[in-house]
């Protein structure tokens, strides 16, 4: 008897031991790394999407340099648009937690950071907030998808790269090898099947995302439709003058703490997760604050950036009188539509984002959070889109939800004379007609096209202001960059 206690009592010490070695080394979360500004915490910060999102960072860094072929060009990760700084490892829009080992997950400014150069020989100014034009995150995951699909994705070639960075000790270097890196490539090409319905609508392209309906397939668990989403990117700027506005291109909420909650739910952080920041909402300190808190404190204030070249004063002048009569009721402060929804049939834009969200989209989500503090009950379904105030416009480009218009210039156009087909992507501005520049070699290069003739893509309706004469469309694009 006294034996049989003894194994038993081996058995026991032997489960504790190895249920706290797989605590310790997949599910422990250390504090995520703090930052002093709201800014730095915005661009780097985590919104909780390690522990479940997370690509291991070993295996994150060491992919490129493995992987080069399924990249668009030379440069790493930074071929897909993603945007660095000095005195930061991670590029903007991504953060990097432990959870029992370092882990990759994206955050807000993966979306909502732009990169401006006034010339093609000057480096980017990186405007945070801003809709990130530039990034390509459909390419990213394809990325990862293409890496787990390769053969070559084993823990040999992986281990042998990511000894050129680190060395692992014995014990991590085993877990990588038998455990980390298996179940990483098995993770990925779930990923991919769950994604696979995004292989037959058309691609998201840079700058842009279907922002929902992979909220609405996995998350919501609505049924798998052939409805397309694919929406440009927004800013996230000035956002207390924004009170009372609707929020997303169709006004499908019109809470800020349920829309900044919902981001991180949909970019994969955890009910968990949420339930534990949420707690924090109210703390006073930025040390102690809520993540997500902090994220929209940020987003409140921060001012719409300044438009960077010289602007005709007088000219400018005369176009306020031109914006004052043509489109203030629907843009300007406190005009009697800015911020509320234009229904679909007047304003002849592409409906196809529109459908995307159903009522019982709009019905799962208020209930998705029952039982939680943070439960949401502002969700709807809309037909229409908002009309959006203006501040930062120059910054917007390419304009409509679906970034399918390359600049105001083309927007001020009769629909048969915008642009049917440019690239997107390429950070040189382009000041004449208030855009970047979408032709050419160097657009291309850097680029994804754009056709209009694509479902989801269509660049009609807006056709507000394209019936003026030539002399007021100058004056008023010049307003336009004052704003």
């Amino acid at each position: 008897m006294k034996k049989t206690l003894a194994i038993v009592g081996v058995l026991v010490v032997l489960a504790i031991a190895g249920g706290l070695f797989a605590y310790d080394h997949f599910f422990r979360e250390e504090p995520a790394p703090y930052f002093a500004s709201d800014e730095e915490h915005f661009l780097y910060g985590s919104i909780g999407t390690e522990s479940q999102q997370g690509v291991p960072y070993w295996i994150w860094l060491v992919l490129p340099r493995v992987f080069p072929e399924y990249l668009p060009g030379p440069g790493g990760y930074a071929s897909l648009g993603l945007l660095g700084a000095d005195g930061h490892e991670m590029p903007i829009g991504l953060s990097r937690v432990t959870v029992g080992f370092p882990r990759v997950g994206i955050n807000c400014a993966m979306c909502h950071t732009a990169s401006v150069r006034t010339r093609a020989t000057d480096p980017p100014a990186i405007y945070p907030a801003g809709p990130s034009h530039q990034t390509a995150e459909q390419q990213y995951l394809r990325f990862l998808f293409a890496c787990a699909s390769d053969p070559r994705f084993t823990a040999d070639t992986l281990m042998n790269e990511i000894a050129k960075n680190v060395r692992l000790s014995t014990v991590d270097a085993l877990l990588y090898r038998v455990a980390i890196i298996p179940s990483t490539r098995k993770a990925l090409l779930q990923l991919q099947d769950q994604d696979a319905w995004m292989r037959r609508n058309p691609d998201w392209g840079r700058g842009r995302i279907d922002p929902f309906n992979p909220v609405k397939f996995t998350t919501l668990k609505q049924p798998v439709d052939t409805t397309i989403g694919n929406s440009d990117m927004v800013p996230l700027w000035n956002l207390k003058q924004h009170r009372g506005y609707a929020y997303h291109w169709d006004g499908l909420n019109t809470d800020l703490k349920e829309v900044v909650l919902t981001s991180a739910i949909g970019d994969g952080a955890t009910t968990a997760w949420v339930d534990r920041d949420n707690r924090k909402w109210d703390d006073a300190t930025p040390r102690t604050m809520s993540s997500l808190r902090r994220i929209e404190n940020y987003i409140e204030n921060v001012p719409p950036p300044k438009y960077p070249f010289a602007i005709d004063q007088p000219l400018a002048a005369a176009g306020a009188m031109v914006y004052a009569g043509h489109c203030a009721s629907c843009h300007a402060p406190g005009g009697a539509r800015t911020g509320t929804i234009v229904p679909a049939a007047e304003v002849g834009t592409d409906r196809h984002r529109l459908e995307m969200w159903t009522p019982a989209s709009a019905a799962a989500y208020n209930a998705y959070g029952d039982g939680h503090a943070w439960k949401f009950s502002h969700f709807r379904s809309t037909n229409g889109y908002v009309s959006v105030a203006l501040d930062g416009l120059w910054l917007r480009a390419p304009y409509l939800h679906n970034g399918s218009v390359p600049s105001l210039a083309a927007l001020l156009e009769p629909v048969a004379q915008r642009p049917t087909k440019f690239w997107r992507g390429y950070d040189l501005y382009d000041p004449t007609s208030v855009g970047f520049v979408t032709t050419g070699s160097d657009a291309e290069k850097a680029g994804t096209l754009l056709d209009t003739t694509q479902p989801g893509n269509s660049n009609a309706g807006h056709t507000y202001g394209t019936d003026l004469s030539a002399d007021d469309k100058r004056a008023l694009i010049e307003y336009l960059k004052t704003l």
